[in-house]
């Protein structure tokens, strides 16, 4: 019978994301740093007086929603666009419209864009003399960074407000408030579900509202499909297969989480270390890029500290290319490991970048006549090898001679710490 009727219920209904969808700001849940007493937003929205701006954060966590209550609470016309479907053409049909709705009802229109970072510089262009002449208030939701994506003549007429994951608790909240309402929510089926149950579906969902309630409409169909008046674990499980790991190869998360990778090792948090390696390979990202960024840690902070360091990290490079994944996942968390507990130096890092700076700011100055070779009769006449000294001929390997040119003489690029193998190359330079 609970079948049948959560059948029968749920036939022509749209998600329980959609439905649930908040319609004022009493039933919106999370972003309370950006909607508290005395905040731009909050004091926009008391005055009735918006301008235009950019609500930038990850999905599900209610751009859409608050862009729809903002239009709500300020009497504006709301206006929907797509930056996946639409040009400039129906750009200038929209902004017609938003004219002629101006000057016949002395009220502007907000005109929502999903998914702004779409449009290219000339369809964010075209937005430009509507928002400085007050035609519209643009709102455009973005999950990538405005600071890369929006071209920066629109951007700098916009204000940008950055909204977070929502919060364990509040999507909580959002569930309980779903499992009661009739109607709107799966209240009228009156199955109970555990705060247990329901964390398991907020671990999954990784902050995303949409993601937690569709998550929830399924398990709950599955509850009552087995006659059940309670969503257990095992529905759970059968309705999120795995957890939604967020990851965009081309977005600001692929950079991220590789600079927290990095960040970690540098750190020698071998725990953090692996938590984020995983993370990135679990979601897909490639693995030879991963490979790549280590054999570069590996001279840029471990350097001489420990030489080994190189080797594992190209060690590990090879064995991915060579056995492919998810086998090569265990060499590059081998190479992680290892580079985390080693001991770090940025020497040879430093040494080269200000070895560089002379290269390139300063007069390129000659290679000094005793360290030219001399091929032809003429350059051992002008001078070429005069005064070369071999290292091999003196007790000690090094013979006293300058190698820099006359003008960088005395010049100190490479200074090694005392850490690791390090330490003994620096004793030994002091000798020298």
């Amino acid at each position: 019978m609970a079948q049948s009727l959560f059948q029968a219920n749920s036939l022509n209904k749209p998600p329980l994301a959609e439905r649930m969808r908040p319609r004022s700001l009493d039933e919106y849940f999370g972003q309370e740093r950006l909607l508290e007493e005395g905040g731009v937003l909050q004091t926009m929205l008391a005055q009735g007086s918006i301008s235009s701006f950019i609500l930038w954060g990850p999905p599900g966590v209610g751009k859409t929603t608050l862009a729809r209550i903002i239009a709500t609470k300020t009497d504006s016309k709301w206006v929907s666009f797509s930056a996946v479907t639409s040009g400039i053409k129906e750009i200038k049909a929209v902004m017609a419209e938003a004219e002629a709705f101006m000057n016949l009802e002395s009220r502007r229109t907000i005109l929502f864009v999903d998914e702004i970072h779409r449009f290219n510089k000339a369809q964010q262009d075209a937005f430009l003399p509507y928002v400085e002449n007050g035609t519209i208030v643009l709102v455009g939701a973005t999950t990538e960074n405005p600071s890369f994506e929006i071209n920066s003549a629109l951007l700098s007429r916009l204000k940008v407000f950055v909204m977070e994951e929502l919060s364990l608790e509040a999507l909580l909240r959002i569930m309980r408030s779903a499992l009661a309402l009739p109607e709107r929510g799966i209240g009228e089926f009156k199955l109970k579900a555990s705060d247990d149950v329901l964390k398991l579906i907020a671990s999954y969902a990784s902050g995303d509202a949409r993601t937690a309630l569709n998550s929830l409409e399924l398990a709950a169909k599955l509850a009552s499909k087995r006659g059940k008046d309670e969503i257990s674990e095992a529905e759970i499980k059968s309705a999120v297969q795995q957890a939604i790991l967020k990851y965009d190869k081309d977005g600001e998360n692929h950079y991220n989480l590789i600079s927290a990778l990095h960040k970690s090792i540098r750190n020698s948090d071998a725990q953090a270390s692996l938590y984020w390696l995983a993370r990135m390979l679990e979601a897909g990202e490639e693995p030879l890029f991963v490979a790549r960024r280590l054999v570069r840690f590996a001279s840029e902070d471990i350097g001489l500290a420990a030489p080994q360091a190189l080797t594992q990290a190209v060690a590990a490079m090879q064995a991915v290319e060579f056995i492919g994944m998810p086998e090569g996942k265990l060499a590059l968390a081998q190479a992680v490991v290892y580079m985390a507990l080693a001991p770090k130096s940025n020497a040879v890092y430093t040494a080269y970048k200000a070895a560089a700076q002379d290269a390139l700011n300063m007069m390129q100055h000659p290679v000094p006549l005793h360290l030219r070779n001399a091929p032809t009769k003429l350059m051992d006449e002008v001078g070429y090898g005069k005064g070369y000294k071999y290292a091999h001929d003196f007790e000690e390997g090094r013979a006293d001679m300058e190698c820099l040119p006359t003008e960088l003489k005395g010049r100190k690029y490479y200074v090694p710490k005392p850490r690791g193998f390090e330490g003994k190359i620096a004793k030994a330079l002091k000798e020298i």
